[in-house]
């Protein structure tokens, strides 16, 4: 086994074991390492003698490769990590790729919905449903992502054991096995608190009840299937059925857009980047800024189209003399 090898083992062991970094994030650093190693190995080095220009040659190399900025961004994102994991190691007594510039990523202004948008949906979520308990089940679904802005993985796997007892808080667990606090506001917890109550006095032999006597009664949005808990596609499709019925354009409705607006709405209503990137289980404070160019694409719009100085005025006729 090569010293590069143990190396990038015990880097992915550390991240594993104090970052709690995922599965999806390990197999990535050590995808991104390992092609670094095999550049090294080409020019018979190893990553004990990753210098400044090294690191720069090998981005040069993937970018005449024909790789795109994003996967170039997260390589040496990659390799910062395993460098200053080095140093902190005693490895090395440097860090060669701290300063190091990256070509970043493509600023993409998230998809999101304006605030009459998201309380239509709600209006509308209440006559999604065969029978009273789809329904209630459908309203406490797009409450809840609303109200906390959790992914729809989270959503559909959030167990009916905290969920009980009217909770101010919700524990939600996230990316790489964290825990993180969430509040519920009001009309959250009155649908929380309604589907409970339909989903425990589901009526005996009925769907629901079958649903909770097996793997479904473990989940707070029970279904069929080998998970027994509502897929993440059955949540879109619900969400496609709302917007149809409040007049918005499906194609622009998911859960992932409802959690930015959730993210934008709080940035518009004051709140600081630091705690919104806490609600949605950002990482990277990086990640939550991208709801800044939300914003600022909003505010320049609102210039651009209300402020006197920013419409054309017809021309001053000449004053006769």
């Amino acid at each position: 086994m090569s010293a590069d090898h143990n190396a990038i083992s015990a880097f992915l062991d550390a991240q594993a074991a104090e970052s709690g970094a995922a599965r999806n994030t390990l197999l990535a650093y050590g995808r991104d390492l390992r092609d670094m190693s095999d550049w090294l190995a080409r020019r018979a080095l190893t990553l004990a003698a990753l210098t400044r220009p090294l690191v720069e040659d090998y981005l040069a190399h993937c970018d005449a490769q024909g790789l795109s900025r994003a996967t170039r961004a997260r390589r040496l994102s990659s390799i910062r990590q395993f460098t200053r994991f080095a140093l902190e190691e005693g490895w090395r007594g440097d860090d060669p790729a701290i300063r190091i510039a990256g070509p970043g990523r493509a600023k993409r202004i998230p998809r999101t919905l304006s605030r009459e948008e998201i309380q239509g949906l709600l209006d509308a979520a209440p006559a999604i449903g065969r029978n009273p308990a789809d329904r209630a089940r459908n309203l406490c679904l797009i409450e809840l992502l609303y109200a906390t802005g959790m992914r729809v993985s989270e959503l559909v796997e959030l167990p009916v054991a905290g969920c009980r007892g009217d909770p101010a808080v919700l524990v939600i667990r996230g990316k790489g096995n964290k825990d993180r606090m969430v509040p519920l506001g009001g009309p959250a917890r009155r649908a929380l608190r309604d589907w409970l109550a339909l989903r425990d006095a589901a009526p005996e032999g009925s769907l629901l009840a079958r649903l909770l006597a097996g793997k479904g009664g473990r989940w707070l949005f029970p279904a069929p299937g080998a998970a027994g808990h509502l897929p993440r596609q059955g949540v879109s499709r619900l969400l496609g059925q709302m917007a149809v019925a409040a007049g918005i354009d499906p194609t622009r409705v998911t859960p992932h857009v409802i959690r930015h607006a959730f993210a934008t709405h709080l940035l518009e209503g004051g709140a600081d980047l630091r705690s919104i990137q806490m609600l949605l289980g950002h990482a990277d404070l990086g990640t939550t800024e991208i709801y800044t160019h939300v914003l600022n694409h909003r505010m320049r719009e609102l210039v651009l189209n209300h402020h006197p100085l920013a419409r054309p005025h017809p021309p001053v006729p000449a004053s006769s003399t």
